[in-house]
C-alpha cells in the first residue's frame, strides 16, 4: 500500500521570538523540519508534502527537492493546512501520515509502528499517543472497551474523570488517504478560534462508523512540539541523550553524556572514548579505538583508527590512523594527515597534506603545503603562502628537517633529506640533501648596550622637558 506524508510547517512561531522561521531552528545541528522529513523518509513514505506559510522560501531553500510543497497563505487551522495538499494527494490511494514540522523527536520506528497498527486494525484513522506523568494542556484519548478511540477531548473541555487520563494526543496521525480528504470537506470553523481543526476529522469518521485506532509510543519525548526556546532546549537535551545512548549501545565510551554533543549523522567506531566538552557535528566519522577530547570540536571531519584529538578544532579535515592532534591545534578545511602524524600545541594547518610519520610539534602555521613522510618541522616555523594577491604552494620532501623559526616563502620546494637551519627565511628552492642557511651573520659590539641605554634615557628626558 502506498505511503505518503504531510508535514505541517506553516505556523508563524511567534513564541520563538526569532527572525528565523520556527521549524528551521536546529536541534543537534539540524533544522527541526529536516529531522521530521528524514523520519518519514525512513518510514518508507514515497511522497512527502510540506505545508508552508510564513517563511516558505526559507523552508524550501533548506529542504530543496527532498519534498513537495503546498502553500497555506492564511493560517486557518490544522485541518485547513492539510486541505491545501488536496491538489497533490487528494486522489491518491494509500495511507497518509500527518505530522507537525516542530516535532523533531518523532522517530521512523514509531511511524512504522503507527502505520502497521493502522493497517492491522483496518482503521480509517490512527492516532499516535503517549502517556505523560503530567498531561495538563494536552488533548486526552478516551478509548472504548475494545481499545479503539472514542474521542479526543481537549484540556479545556475535560470532565474530572477525563482530566485524570494520562494518555494524550501527540498530534501525529495516520489516515486512509481518501477518507481523510472526504472528511476534511465536512470540517467547519464553528468554534471560538474560527479555525478548521484536523482533530474534527476523527469525530467525523467516528460518526460515520469508522474505526479509530491509537498507537501509544514508548517514548513520551515524541510528543514534544517546540513552540518556544524552553521547549527547544528540552528537545536538544533529549535528542542528545538519545544519540549518546545509541553510540554507547554500539560500544562507544562517553565519559559524561550530559556534556558531550554529538550530531545525528555522526559515525563513531567501537572502543572510542569521548571526553567531556567534545562537540561532533555534521558528517563527522571517527574510527575505532580513538580518544576525542576533552574540549575537542570536530565538524565534517574524518578520524582514522587509533587517533587522538585533544582540546583542538578539526574542521573538514581528514586524519589517518594513529594520528595525534593537540592540545590547542586547529586543522582547517582541506587538511589531510596521513598515518601517525603528530600535530602539537598551537599549530594551525590549512589545505595541506602531511605525510606519514611527520611532526609539527608546536607553534607553527602550515598553509597550502605538501609535506612528505618523516619530516620534522620545528617550533615557530611557517609556510608564508599568501603575498596579498595569490596563494602559493610549499613542497617539502621526505625526511627533510625544518629548523625552528624558519620561514618558507612560497612558492618554494625543499628537497628530500634537506636541512633548513633555524631562523632562516627561505625564498629559493633547496635541493635534496642540501643545508640551507638564510640569516644575517651575528655581530657582537662590546659594551654598546650601555651606550644604547644612555641614548634612550636622554631622548626620554628631552621629550619630558618639552611637555
Amino acid at each position: 500500500m502506498k505511503r505518503m506524508a504531510i508535514i505541517l510547517a506553516a505556523g508563524q512561531g511567534k513564541r520563538m521570538k526569532s527572525k528565523l522561521y520556527k521549524v528551521l531552528h536546529p536541534v543537534c545541528g539540524k533544522p527541526m523540519v529536516r529531522h521530521v522529513l528524514e523520519a518519514v523518509g525512513q518510514a518508507n513514505c514515497e511522497r512527502a508534502v510540506v505545508v508552508v506559510g510564513h517563511g516558505a522560501e526559507a523552508v524550501q531553500a533548506e529542504l530543496g527537492d527532498a519534498a513537495e510543497y503546498a502553500l497555506q497563505t492564511e493560517q486557518l487551522g490544522t485541518g485547513h493546512a492539510v486541505l491545501q495538499t488536496k491538489p497533490l494527494l487528494g486522489e491518491a490511494d494509500g495511507v497518509t501520515i500527518v505530522v507537525c514540522g516542530d516535532t523533531p523527536l518523532v522517530t521512523s520506528s514509531s511511524l512504522e509502528a503507527l502505520i502497521s497498527l493502522h493497517q492491522k486494525e483496518g482503521a480509517a484513522a490512527t492516532v499516535m499517543t503517549a502517556e505523560l506523568a503530567d498531561p495538563f494542556g494536552y488533548g486526552r484519548i478516551v478509548r472504548g472497551e475494545d481499545g479503539s478511540v472514542l474521542r479526543i477531548v481537549e484540556q479545556k473541555d475535560c470532565s474530572a474523570e477525563e482530566a485524570a487520563i494520562r494518555e494524550i494526543n501527540t498530534g501525529t496521525y495516520c489516515f486512509d488517504n481518501r477518507k481523510l480528504f472526504a472528511a476534511l470537506g465536512q470540517v467547519t470553523n464553528e468554534n471560538t478560534q474560527g479555525e478548521y481543526y484536523l482533530t474534527d476529522v476523527i469525530g467525523i469518521l467516528k460518526g460515520q462508523g469508522e474505526r479509530i485506532a491509537a498507537y501509544k509510543t514508548d517514548d513520551p519525548a515524541e510528543a514534544i512540539g517546540v513552540n518556544d526556546r524552553v521547549a527547544l532546549a528540552e528537545a536538544e537535551r533529549l535528542m542528545r541523550r538519545r544519540i549518546a545512548l545509541r553510540h554507547q549501545t554500539n560500544g562507544v565510551t562517553i565519559i559524561d553524556p550530559d556534556h558531550t554533543y554529538i550530531g545525528p549523522d555522526v559515525q563513531i567506531g567501537q572502543d572510542t572514548v569521548l571526553h567531556p566538552g567534545t562537540i561532533l557535528r555534521g558528517k563527522t566519522k571517527i574510527g575505532v579505538e580513538c580518544v576525542i577530547g576533552p574540549n575537542a570540536e570536530l565538524n565534517d571531519a574524518e578520524v582514522g583508527d587509533g587517533s587522538t584529538v585533544r582540546q583542538s578544532v578539526v574542521d573538514q579535515a581528514q586524519l589517518g590512523e594513529g594520528c595525534q592532534v593537540g592540545p590547542f591545534a586547529y586543522l582547517r578545511p582541506g587538511t589531510r594527515l596521513l598515518a601517525k602524524v603528530k600535530i602539537g600545541d598551537f599549530v594551525e594547518v590549512k589545505n595541506s597534506v602531511i605525510g606519514i610519520g611527520s611532526k609539527v610539534p608546536h607553534l607553527s602555521y602550515i598553509g597550502d603545503a605538501e609535506v612528505g613522510a618523516n619530516v620534522n618541522i620545528g617550533c615557530g616555523a611557517i609556510t608564508a603562502n599568501y603575498d596579498g594577491y595569490n596563494k602559493s604552494k610549499t613542497v617539502i620532501g621526505d625526511n627533510a628537517f625544518i629548523g625552528s623559526n624558519a620561514n618558507l616563502i612560497a612558492p618554494v620546494r625543499v628537497g628530500e633529506g634537506a636541512y633548513v637551519v633555524a631562523g632562516s627565511t627561505i625564498t629559493h628552492d633547496v635541493a635534496a640533501n642540501d643545508v640551507a642557511i638564510a640569516r644575517e651573520r651575528q655581530v657582537n659590539k662590546p659594551g654598546y648596550a650601555e651606550k644604547l641605554r644612555i641614548k634612550a634615557r636622554l631622548k626620554k628626558e628631552r621629550e619630558e622637558s618639552k611637555s
